[in-house]
C-alpha cells in the first residue's frame, strides 16, 4: 500500500484522474479494475472513481510494490524551449505564461498535450528541474484556464511558490485577473457587479445559477461597444469554474463564440462574418498586491499578456464595420 496526501493545487479534480496523472504508466485497464476490487480509498473509505479529491484528502492504494515501481516511472522528460514566445515574465519561484488558445493546462487524460508538460520540458531543458522517480515536487499551474481561453497562467516553480501562488488565486485579495471578453449585444451600464451564486453539475460539467450554489462575484468595465457586441474588462472577486461565461449569459450578454452558455445563432453569425467559431475570452492582465516571501519581487507589479494577431484582427474589423 502507498499513500499520498492531496496537495492544494491538485485538489477539485476526480480521484479518476489523480489516479491516472499518478500511476502516469499504468493502463486504463489496470486503473478501472483498482476501483472495481476497491482497492483506493480516500481517508480510509472507498471512493466512487468521480468522488472530487480535496485538500489534505489522503487517498491510499492498495497494489504490490513492484507495481507502484513501475507506474510511477514518469516517460523521460525531453527537455524543450516551445514556450519560449509564451513567457511573459520568470524568476527563480514563478513562470507567467501566455497560453494559447487550443492548449489543456493540465491533461484530461494521458495523450493529451498539456501546459504543464510543456512547462516542465522548457524547465528540464533550463536545468532547473530534473524528475524523479519517486514522487516528490512537481512544478504546476496555480490555477486553471478552459482549454479555449488564452492568456496568463501562473506557475509556481518552488514548492513554496506554488503553495503561495495558489492561496493568492483562492482568496483573490491580493492578486487581480483581468479577462478581455466580447459579448453578444451592447452592454448598456459603463460598469457593473453580477453576484449570482453557481452551482456546478459534477456527471455533466454544467454551471448554473442557483440559491444553492456558491458565492460568485464578477465585475465587468466597458471598454467598447461595437454595433452588435460589446468588449468587456471582466476582474473575477471569486473563482468558480466557468463563472464568467455563466456570469455574462446569466445577463443575457453571452461571450461571443461559447458553446455551452452561449447564443447559439449569434455564434453562427458571428462564425459566418469573422470565421471566428471560439469564446472570445483573453486573460490578459495580472496585478499583485505587497505579497510576503518568496514572492515579494512581485509587490504592487502588474504583468499583461497581449491578445494574438487573430483577435487583434477581429477587432480592428468590428471598429471599421462600427464606423460605416
Amino acid at each position: 500500500m502507498r499513500t499520498f496526501i492531496i496537495h492544494q493545487s491538485e485538489e477539485g479534480q476526480t480521484l479518476e484522474k489523480y489516479i491516472q496523472k499518478l500511476l502516469v504508466s499504468a493502463p486504463m485497464s489496470f486503473i478501472y479494475k483498482l476501483f472495481r476490487k476497491k482497492d483506493i480509498k480516500v481517508n480510509g473509505h472507498h471512493k466512487d472513481r468521480k468522488f472530487i479529491i480535496s485538500t489534505n484528502d489522503e487517498v491510499s492504494i492498495y497494489i504490490k510494490e513492484e507495481q507502484f515501481v513501475e507506474f510511477l516511472k514518469e516517460k523521460e522528460i525531453q527537455g524543450s524551449d516551445a514556450i519560449k514566445d509564451w513567457i511573459v515574465y520568470e524568476d527563480k519561484n514563478v513562470l507567467f505564461i501566455n497560453k494559447p488558445r487550443g492548449l489543456l493546462v493540465q491533461k484530461s487524460a494521458p495523450q493529451d498535450k498539456s501546459l504543464d508538460q510543456m512547462v516542465c520540458e522548457y524547465l528540464v531543458y533550463k536545468g532547473e528541474y530534473q524528475p524523479n522517480e519517486e514522487i516528490g515536487f512537481k512544478p504546476g499551474p496555480a490555477h486553471r484556464l478552459d482549454r479555449n481561453t488564452s492568456g496568463i497562467v501562473a506557475f509556481g516553480k518552488t514548492h513554496d511558490a506554488l503553495d503561495l501562488l495558489f492561496e493568492l488565486f483562492k482568496d483573490h485579495e491580493l492578486i487581480n485577473k483581468h479577462y478581455l471578453a466580447l459579448v453578444v449585444g451592447q452592454v448598456e451600464k459603463d460598469k457593473g457587479t453580477i453576484d449570482a451564486p453557481l452551482l456546478k453539475d459534477e456527471e455533466n460539467n454544467i454551471v448554473k445559477v442557483a440559491r444553492n450554489g456558491k458565492t460568485a462575484k464578477t465585475v465587468y468595465k466597458l471598454i467598447k461597444k461595437y454595433d452588435d457586441y460589446s468588449l468587456l474588462d471582466v476582474t473575477l472577486l471569486t473563482g468558480r469554474t466557468h463563472q464568467i461565461r455563466v456570469h455574462l449569459s446569466y445577463i443575457n450578454h453571452p461571450i461571443v463564440g461559447d458553446s455551452k452558455y452561449g447564443n447559439f445563432n449569434a455564434n453562427r453569425i458571428f462564425k459566418e462574418k469573422y470565421h471566428f467559431a471560439n469564446q472570445f475570452l483573453h486573460a490578459y492582465k495580472l496585478g499583485f498586491g505587497d505579497l510576503p516571501q518568496p514572492l515579494t519581487n512581485l509587490s504592487r507589479k502588474e504583468f499583461t499578456a497581449e491578445p494574438n494577431e487573430e483577435i487583434a484582427n477581429i477587432l480592428t474589423m468590428l471598429e471599421n464595420n462600427s464606423e460605416d
